[in-house]
């Protein structure tokens, strides 16, 4: 597939994900998590139900560009059902990602790779980030 081809079906699949996005909502008796991004208003309202270690589920709420919320849906849809564990290494996995960084790729990231050209757009990678950096936070809360 070219360069071209990709590029499209990548944003295909993020407006996808913007249009129609994923775990929209909120769960009641969650880890709840507040973020914004004070230099393009986005925020976002996450919240987690965790238990025995496992993300059990994920829903958000929120304002943005199609990247922050795009995001958003991606990345509940990636942590339900897994292990803290394997949330924070994915989300390390995404960080990196985004940072241009050499990243595992053994990993199926799904949609989630649809976001990897967001790296060479320095002021929208916080954007991308907003939803990941909420849940680490989250998840992190749990296990202090």
């Amino acid at each position: 597939m070219s360069f071209d081809n990709l590029d499209t079906l990548y944003r295909q699949v993020i407006m996808d994900h913007y249009k129609n996005p994923r775990n929209k909502g909120s769960l009641q008796d969650s880890v709840t998590v507040d973020m914004n991004n004070p230099t393009c208003g986005d925020r976002i309202h996450l919240t987690m139900k965790i238990e025995d270690g496992k993300v059990i589920d994920a829903k958000f709420e929120g304002e943005g560009c199609s990247i922050s919320m795009s995001s958003a849906s991606m990345m509940t849809e990636a942590i339900k059902g897994q292990t803290i564990e394997n949330v924070l290494k994915l989300s390390k996995i995404f960080s990196d990602m985004m940072q241009g960084k050499e990243y595992d790729d053994d990993i199926d990231l799904g949609d989630i790779e649809a976001l990897q050209g967001v790296s060479k757009f320095p002021a929208r990678i916080k954007c991308a980030t907003l939803a990941w950096k909420a849940m680490e936070k989250g998840v992190r809360s749990e296990v202090e």
